[in-house]
């Protein structure tokens, strides 16, 4: 088989050098006449195709962000890697995904890593709290950063978060509108931005109506199922059961429903739920549950069209956008029992 021309040899044959080739190629360079002919007559005979790779490289650019998630079987984070591609791919950028398995060193690995390689941008993605400040360190250094969905206090970045607060304030104003008055808020990592944003604007939204501190119990733990399903255990082993829970996540809800199922506990004959996200097929529960809904595909949109300005270098100061969210009502909030004790059949007890 022929092996493909190389620039060399184009630049041999045209009598110019391979460096003025690749300006001229870049459009970089003017030349007399004479010679443009010359190189167009050898590119013509050897039937020379720059390497699109090679010419990106030389321009200063990859047309290459990178995508870092914490994971992607999470159908959250599934969703937003679509969303990005797509606009990636609209603004006719590559996007490489990694995922971090929520492990600190593999965030730090890859934002090292991706420092001295070849994307333009980044968008990264954690759910993991810093602590000791070595992930904003790392940001800090690394060109081009947006974070997407949670806060790393300390950097000076574009961030891209829904309207946590105005989240939990939906949902509590549900419960409360459907009469309820003893409600549960199920977090995610206490220390994480989402998870008390939430749980801050749904206490205030109980305070607001004029409900005790102690009207409202927190939860926080992981995003995630076994959280999930070590709170609805605790929950049903309370002599004082909620009539209402706030799920900070689908995750979280997806965890509560097998062991409400598993005691009999029905939705929302014997408790109300509302859960965060809208990503699991809510509608085709039974009965579908009513969520706060954020849009991650205007998320991953969003901090791709900030990438691009910062790879344009466009003088966009770094800035927090908040996205709105909204509320979806299905049949999972009802009034609560109107004695306060369980349903005649429900087989839910104090333990």
């Amino acid at each position: 088989m022929k092996q493909p021309a190389k620039l060399k040899d184009v630049a041999e044959r045209a009598g110019v050098s391979p460096a003025a080739i690749s300006r001229f190629l870049n459009g970089s360079l003017l030349l007399p006449e004479a010679t443009v002919s010359r190189i167009e007559a050898a590119i013509a005979h050897f039937d020379y195709r720059p390497n699109p790779h090679a010419r990106r490289l030389s321009l200063g650019r990859s047309d290459t962000i990178a995508l870092v998630l914490p994971e992607i079987g999470n159908p959250f984070f599934a969703e937003l890697a679509a969303a990005a591609e797509e606009a990636a791919s609209e603004q006719g950028l590559g996007v490489m995904l990694f995922a971090t398995g929520n492990r600190r060193a593999r965030e730090l690995e890859y934002l090292a890593r991706l420092g001295s390689s070849d994307v333009d941008a980044l968008l990264f993605v954690t759910n993991l709290t810093d602590d000791d400040g070595a992930l904003a360190s790392a940001i800090g250094r690394a060109a081009r950063v947006v974070l997407l969905d949670e806060d790393v206090p300390g950097t000076s970045v574009t961030k891209v978060f829904c309207d946590n607060e105005a989240g939990g304030r939906l949902a509590a104003r549900a419960f409360l509108e459907a009469g309820h008055r003893r409600l549960v808020y199920i977090g995610g990592p206490r220390d994480l931005m989402s998870s008390r944003e939430r749980g801050a604007g749904f206490r205030a939204a109980a305070r607001e109506a004029g409900l005790a501190e102690a009207a409202v119990t927190e939860f926080y733990g992981d995003y995630s199922l076994a959280h999930g399903r070590a709170t609805a255990e605790a929950l049903l082993a309370d002599g004082a059961p909620p009539t209402a829970i706030f799920a900070s996540s689908d995750q979280v809800l997806l965890g509560l429903l097998p062991v409400f199922r598993a005691h009999g506990v029905r939705v929302p004959a014997d408790v109300s739920l509302v859960t965060f996200d809208d990503v699991a097929p809510l509608d085709f529960f039974d009965p579908p549950i009513s969520a706060i809904r954020q849009s991650i595909s205007d998320m991953g949109r969003t901090g791709v069209e900030r990438l691009v300005a910062l790879i344009r270098g466009e003088n966009t100061p770094a800035e927090i956008l908040r996205l709105p969210i909204e509320f979806v009502a299905r049949a999972s909030v009802a009034p609560p029992r109107g004695d306060g004790k369980f349903q005649e059949n429900s087989t839910w007890r104090p333990r």
